[in-house]
């Protein structure tokens, strides 16, 4: 037994971690949206309805659902564990004025562990503190801007931090300094709930690596092949390091497949523009197909890694490596130069894979629903009008650890 199981993208998903929107959407702010990576403020109480249908959605057919909060608060029962989170949480906040960190310290003391938890999340904002007798030069040099603590209104893609890549997973280090913080929930879960502790779970990647990989980049393609994007959020070193890490653990994994996709926010992870929805079915936007290159990477005996450039077609690619005689690509909205880029921008592309062929989608993206359907692929549609604007689709919003295996 193993509390992390995934070894496709297409298995029936039987547990998934979700985080469900909460203050930290109020704390977006128009000047605050390019640092806090989102183009549009999203509308919390309908975000927070359609966050909630997404998850019945899943329990519906049967998923378990985890929701992240829940975890972290019963991650840090211990006073030792909660203080170090404390700790690592405010250096990781870049808080180095000894006197402000003090007083967050009497703050934070002063909370139950479930509302810990929710501040560290939601940010604290200055005039929750008023009461600070000093002030540093850092602190006037930017008394007008309005945080102590930033919020982390990105956390409902909770695919990012972490990914399980078998029984194994990734601790992943962010592309921005404003996403890193959320892993440090991800390691506290592995390393003190009760779910998790007492199993000697693989550490693929750490996040204290020196180059960037995100989990929307990661896809699982069967038990012996992955496919990772190098993006504007994954470095090509990252994804060098965590195939030598995989290639040296117990995982069923033989081949890594980089995908070189356009570095642009609109395609901001491999999952933007490829998933897989059945065995030999994927979605792509066709705006990649041009540009993309694909290489792969194979384990060596002498324990070096093997990288060749394939020159072939991304079908031909995926039929060697996968052994399939036939591969069906999906274009998101069919291809069509208008419908295609406008509900790729909305997550056309972005589903999340419930068993073979059965898949969750956004409600907005109709036309490539629609196709989807003509395609013999079962969709659940849920709400999107609010979750989309922070650029992400079912399948960001959701960390899979067990599927089971086909």
């Amino acid at each position: 037994m193993t509390p992390l199981q995934v070894t496709s993208e297409i298995g029936q998903l039987a547990s998934v971690i979700l985080h469900r929107p909460s203050n930290e959407l109020e704390n977006l702010t128009p000047n605050l949206m390019e640092k806090l990576l989102f183009d549009e403020i999203p509308y919390l109480k309908e975000a927070i309805s359609e966050h909630d249908y997404f998850a019945q959605t899943l329990k519906k057919k049967g998923v378990e659902v985890l929701y992240l909060q829940d975890l972290i608060v019963q991650s840090i029962s211990q006073r030792k564990v909660r203080n170090n989170l404390i700790n690592d949480f405010l250096n990781e906040a870049k808080i180095y004025d000894d006197r402000m960190k003090d007083s967050l310290l009497e703050y934070f003391d002063s909370q139950d562990d479930g509302m810990l938890i929710r501040k560290m999340m939601s940010g604290i904002r200055k005039n929750e503190l008023p009461n600070i007798s000093f002030k540093s030069l850092s602190y006037l040099v930017n008394e007008n801007y309005p945080f102590i603590l930033d919020p982390m209104p990105n956390l409902y893609f909770t695919r990012d931090p972490a990914a399980t890549i078998g029984s194994g997973i990734t601790l992943n280090r962010m592309r921005t300094s404003t996403r890193n913080r959320e892993t440090l929930f991800i390691k506290y879960i592995i390393e003190n709930h009760p779910r998790f502790k007492n199993y000697d779970i693989p550490i693929l990647y750490n996040r204290n690596e020196k180059t960037s990989l995100e989990g929307g980049d990661i896809l699982i393609l069967n038990k012996h092949v992955l496919a990772i994007g190098i993006s504007e959020r994954t470095h090509a070193q990252s994804i060098e390091t965590l195939s030598r890490n995989i290639f040296n653990s117990k995982q069923s994994f033989q081949t890594i497949l980089a995908f070189n996709i356009p570095k642009k926010r609109a395609f901001m992870h491999l999952d933007t523009v490829f998933t897989m929805i059945d065995y030999n079915v994927f979605t792509i936007h066709h705006e990649i197909e041009g540009p993309l290159t694909v290489y792969s990477i194979t384990k060596e005996d002498d324990n070096n890694i093997n990288i060749i450039e394939e020159n072939a077609t991304l079908e031909d690619i995926l039929k060697k490596y996968l052994g399939l005689s036939d591969i069906k690509l999906i274009r998101c909205a069919g291809g069509d130069k208008i419908d295609g880029p406008r509900e790729q921008w909305n997550d056309g592309s972005n589903t999340l894979a419930i068993a073979p062929g059965e898949v969750i989608v956004y409600s907005r993206n109709y036309v490539t629903n629609r196709i989807l359907n003509e395609n013999g692929i079962k969709t659940h549609v849920i709400h999107s009008s609010e979750l989309s604007r922070g650029r992400g689709g079912p399948r960001c919003m959701s960390m899979p650890i067990i599927r089971e295996d086909i």
